[in-house]
């Protein structure tokens, strides 16, 4: 099952354990997590708010319980529970990653970091409980949508605090953000932690067949949109589902005018290899008739922001365009076809139709022709015959 966060208003706890519940999570699930966890005179409630005639739900956490502050006892806590160990990981993941921030915003060791609001009981439910309800709903692939910044102040413990929160800017590291005038937190530190952890990719609405929508409603009444969270719940398309992969990557684009071929010859191989996709380059015209190229690098969301500045290092542009879009690939694998000469490596593709395709790795077919002192035509023929 996929589920899109389209995070159209930011992203909360309470809002995504909100439209979890709007999706069809029983409350019986999170009832049970908080038992497992131990936590005393802790119950959930869940209301229905309406923000520019959408109705979401919102998930609000009463509690008698202390605070419980430290990551190492938070881990313990979930560590010892009898939760799935899936539920466990995630969770872990996600505070030991807010656990690493603040020792980085305000010093000393991450095992002894001090948490402030998000170390309160009811953010624990929303990041554990938020685990445990993907679990229960079958929720294994999620795609984030970019996310809005607010704008002015925010008070907190350590006091009066710029928006977005320290906190929230250095978790959402790599993750694609845009910002906006709305006066409000619209990515809460929690909202921010699921975006970094949980997501598999980042993106417009993925293809899918689209199964139900559910909407988690946020705290304040926003001016210019309705203050919801909305995750859409899909399956994968089945008649295409053992055939292709649709997927979200980056495209980053820049035109050059101005560098030497052996210069962008190495900074091509540099791209590589740091984990682009591919990196194509194509001849253009270009403005006062210059000739150029355009260089065109495809790489993992993730890896927009350390590709953009790697091609501003190591070519002589002074600017980059980039953007996320979807593609489909054919899935394949790896296969090794034996000839009368020897092994070639070789990548088996399936078609849409259901067919299978096998290609051979030119360095495999280099090196056997090599070898054997004969013509890679020769060696490329064996292979089909053989195939």
């Amino acid at each position: 099952m996929i589920a899109y966060f389209d995070c159209f208003a930011g992203i909360s706890g309470d809002m995504t354990l909100g439209a979890l519940f709007d999706l069809g999570l029983s409350i019986s699930v999170i009832n049970e997590m908080i038992h497992a966890l131990k936590i005393e005179n802790t119950r959930i409630e869940i209301q229905s708010i309406k923000y520019m005639g959408i109705t979401g739900k919102k998930a609000i956490v009463h509690t008698g319980a202390s605070p419980i502050r430290h990551f190492s006892d938070i881990r313990t806590i979930i560590k010892e529970s009898p939760l799935s160990q899936n539920v466990k990981d995630k969770s872990i993941a996600m505070f030991e990653k807010l656990a690493i921030v603040e020792a980085q915003i305000h010093g000393g060791d991450v095992e002894k970091v001090h948490f402030h609001e998000v170390g309160a009981v009811d953010s624990i439910v929303d990041i554990v409980g938020t685990a445990c309800g993907l679990e229960a709903l079958d929720i294994d692939q999620i795609v984030f949508s970019s996310l809005p910044m607010g704008t002015g102040f925010v008070e907190c413990q350590h006091g009066r605090l710029p928006v977005p929160a320290p906190a929230t800017v250095n978790i959402l590291t790599d993750v694609p953000v845009y910002g906006t005038e709305v006066p409000h937190e619209l990515v809460t530190p929690t909202g921010a932690l699921f975006a970094k952890c949980l997501a598999e990719t980042y993106g417009p609405l993925p293809e899918m067949n689209i199964v139900k929508t559910g909407y988690g409603a946020g705290s304040t009444s926003l001016v210019d949109r309705p203050n919801l969270l909305r995750i859409v719940l899909g399956n994968r398309h089945k008649d295409r589902q053992t055939h292709s992969i649709c997927e979200s990557v980056g495209v980053i684009e820049t035109h050059i005018d101005d560098m030497s071929p052996e210069c962008l010859s190495y900074a091509i191989s540099k791209l590589m290899s740091a984990n682009a996709l591919d990196v194509l380059v194509s001849s253009v015209h270009m403005k006062k008739n210059r000739s150029g190229h355009q260089l065109q690098v495809i790489c993992m969301p993730v890896d927009i922001p350390r590709l953009t500045d790697m091609v501003l290092q190591e070519t002589s542009t002074i600017g980059v365009r980039y953007q996320i879009i979807q593609r489909k690939v054919l899935k394949r694998h790896s296969k090794t076809v034996q000839t009368k000469w020897g092994s070639i490596a070789a990548k088996e593709i399936v078609l849409p139709d259901g067919a299978v395709r096998r290609t051979p790795e030119f360095e495999s077919c280099q090196q056997l022709a090599q070898k054997m002192g004969i013509n890679i035509q020769q060696v490329y023929h064996e292979f089909y015959a053989c195939s």
